[in-house]
């Protein structure tokens, strides 16, 4: 298959990226490898710190598969050593460290959620304990003398924490290095990583210089914001959207997003061609395309990629169905439970909320709707012998059956 030329490939993969250090030597090794025929090492390192995968990880892996269809190697590192330590990038302070078994047990979901983007066949994946594991002291010594204390100092979260007298762990320091010598382990010619992941690409490109080897190109993502508008993409600020969600999750939590971010969300989380999402976003800086209209054709693109055009087209004919047309969806989850019994305690015991305190709150607000009325009294009372639709905010529902 003759792949396209070096100025060629260099022009797709630079898009929607942050920073490349350097781009001449990027330009470089694409073209040693067209005239040798040897693929780029392209190294993704993943801490399997939390089970799921989102669109912010996302950014970087549809980034990769671009160079699988470009005929380069890509390889992914599961820390399963690395995640043990924790890397302390953005941390305000020292991160708890995972059981072995905990790391596992994430990195087997990863194998299997990296696959919703990554094609398997052109896809090596390992685990950095194979080398790391095996160092001995000297060797780690060796390692060590690589960076100084105060290299390691100009990490902004490190020097943050030491001038507040916040602690941090010797072995805290040795998560870059950890990192940076995967890259010398496999010989990486590019690794990836998001805009906060700099100070620990750049170790890699050190690191390989101090062990003989070329240094490897850092490709710098730029960091997808979440579901609230404000904070990067995370699963513990709960403003994330899984790869492995259903399509309606998916479907409504892009469309709940802010108009003002989906310029960013077309560009970083679908496969859409630049000048596809140029055009759009024209439409829609120009009123020719409604911010609606473009957001249900953003949330069908997101889903039809981790699942497929029936399910992206599906999701959004139920979308209408629920939140334009104000209808009830077609499939509901289904609960008994004896009865009569009043909507707090039938709301509290079915699980759609928490305690009878935070079901009482949710009435008085009007956000809750008993088969599509508004729920004004806590006292409403569901008899026995009745089936009703409970719905809780926008998007939750229960088929509740009263014995």
């Amino acid at each position: 298959m003759d792949f396209p030329s070096a100025s060629e490939q260099y022009k797709i993969l630079i898009e929607n990226t942050e920073e490349i250090i350097s781009e001449d030597e990027f330009l470089e090794k694409l073209t040693d490898s067209l005239v040798n025929k040897n693929p780029l090492r392209c190294k993704l390192g993943i801490d399997p710190s939390a089970p799921d995968i989102h669109l912010g990880h996302a950014v970087v892996l549809h980034k990769l598969r671009q160079f699988q269809e470009l005929g380069h190697h890509v390889i992914i590192i599961l820390g399963d050593f690395t995640g043990r330590v924790g890397d302390p990038t953005g941390r305000s302070e020292m991160r708890k460290q995972l059981s072995e078994e905990d790391v596992l047990s994430n990195a087997r979901t990863y194998q299997e959620q990296i696959f919703h983007i990554l094609n398997e066949e052109k896809t090596e994946v390992t685990y950095n304990s194979q080398w790391l594991g095996k160092l001995h002291f000297p060797e780690v010594i060796e390692l060590a003398s690589k960076l100084t204390v105060a290299r390691m100092m100009e990490r902004e979260d490190f020097d943050r924490r030491y001038n507040n007298n916040i602690p941090i762990g010797i072995h805290e320091f040795f998560y870059p290095l950890m990192q940076g010598y995967d890259s010398v382990a496999i010989r990486a010619d590019i690794e990836f990583g998001a805009t906060e992941q700099k100070f620990n690409l750049l170790m890699g490109r050190q690191l390989q210089r101090d062990y003989g080897q070329k240094s490897q190109v850092a490709f710098i993502m730029p960091i997808l914001v979440g579901t609230d508008g404000v904070q990067k993409m995370s699963k513990t600020l709960n403003n994330y959207i899984g790869v492995n969600e259903t399509p309606d999750e998916i479907y409504g939590k892009v469309m709940s997003i802010a108009d003002e971010i989906m310029p960013a969300y077309f560009r970083l989380a679908t496969t859409l061609s630049s000048s596809e999402v140029s055009s759009l976003l024209s439409d829609l800086n120009h009123g020719r395309l409604h911010p609606r209209d473009a957001k249900m054709r953003l949330a069908r693109e997101i889903v039809t990629l981790y699942h497929d055009s029936t399910a992206g087209k599906d999701a959004e004919d139920q979308f209408r169905q629920v939140f334009q047309m104000r209808e009830i969806p077609e499939e509901i989850l289904v609960k008994e439970i004896p009865g009569p019994v009043d909507i707090v305690t039938a709301m509290s015991s079915t699980g759609m909320t928490p305690s009878k305190s935070e079901a009482r709150r949710l009435i008085e607000q009007g956000g809750v709707k008993i088969n599509g009325q508004t729920v004004s009294a806590k006292e409403a009372v569901l008899e026995k012998n009745s089936e009703q639709v409970v719905q809780v905010g926008k998007r939750k529902f229960l088929r509740i059956k009263v014995l």
